[in-house]
């Protein structure tokens, strides 16, 4: 039987949490919960909080496949690793994201696709990183179908950024990040028309969109009651 949350002893450390993830997280990759005839997505999405805009998705192409990481540094309490990305990319620029990118044709799965990113974007060494398990796959608005990897990073990791695509790296504790009354809502006008969308500002940084999209969902996932 799974222990209740509050029988875990602390779930901002790292015992606590490696428990929440073997109760919590997908053991694989889940598949992409999208219907190609209809283009509804019916797992986490850009559209959590539009479902009057879900329509959209029907006339949009096929997503593409990506992955991301999602790496809890160990440190006596746990903390998210989180880039803000080059203002010169192409996709989500200046944003704050989760290392990660499209997976390419030489990558073997998802967890490969996250592990090579996060060594290209930020120097983050494979043999440092533990994987975890999976969140739900995640669908944006700007046509990726996103596999996030939840893993533990050791904290003795040392950072090379790959100035072409992130400006900065930092940290964030998991404590704020799963709080509930740090999620937010918030709105902008995108295409013409206002969307919603989930927000977690932490000490002038905005976290948002897809990559606080995925953090509502670990949330979901391993702290709800």
């Amino acid at each position: 039987m799974d222990m209740p949350i509050d029988d875990i002893a602390d779930p901002f450390a790292e015992a606590g949490f490696r428990a929440l993830a073997r109760r919590g997280l997908n053991a694989a990759p889940s598949p992409a919960i999208f219907d190609p005839r209809s283009g509804l997505a019916f797992g986490p999405s850009d559209w959590d909080l539009n479902p009057e805009l879900r329509g959209d998705l029907a006339v949009m192409e096929p997503p593409r496949p990506a992955a991301v990481l999602v790496p809890i540094v160990r440190r006596p309490a746990l903390t998210v690793l989180l880039t803000q990305r080059s203002n010169d990319m192409p996709s989500h620029p200046g944003q704050i994201s989760f290392p990660g990118g499209k997976i390419d044709d030489g990558d073997i799965s998802p967890l490969a696709c996250a592990l090579r990113e996060a060594r290209e974007e930020i120097g983050l060494m494979p043999e440092l990183v533990e994987p975890l398990g999976y969140l739900d796959s995640y669908r944006t608005g700007t046509g990726f179908q996103i596999t996030p990897v939840v893993a533990f990073v050791g904290s003795g990791f040392s950072i090379t950024l790959d100035p072409r695509e992130v400006l900065e790296v930092f940290e964030v504790p998991l404590s704020f990040l799963m709080n509930e009354a740090n999620h937010q809502q918030a709105a902008r006008e995108w295409r013409g028309r206002q969307r919603s969308f989930y927000a977690m500002p932490y000490e002038g940084r905005h976290i948002w969109g897809a990559t606080a999209g995925m953090l509502k969902n670990m949330h979901q996932r391993l702290f709800a009651r």
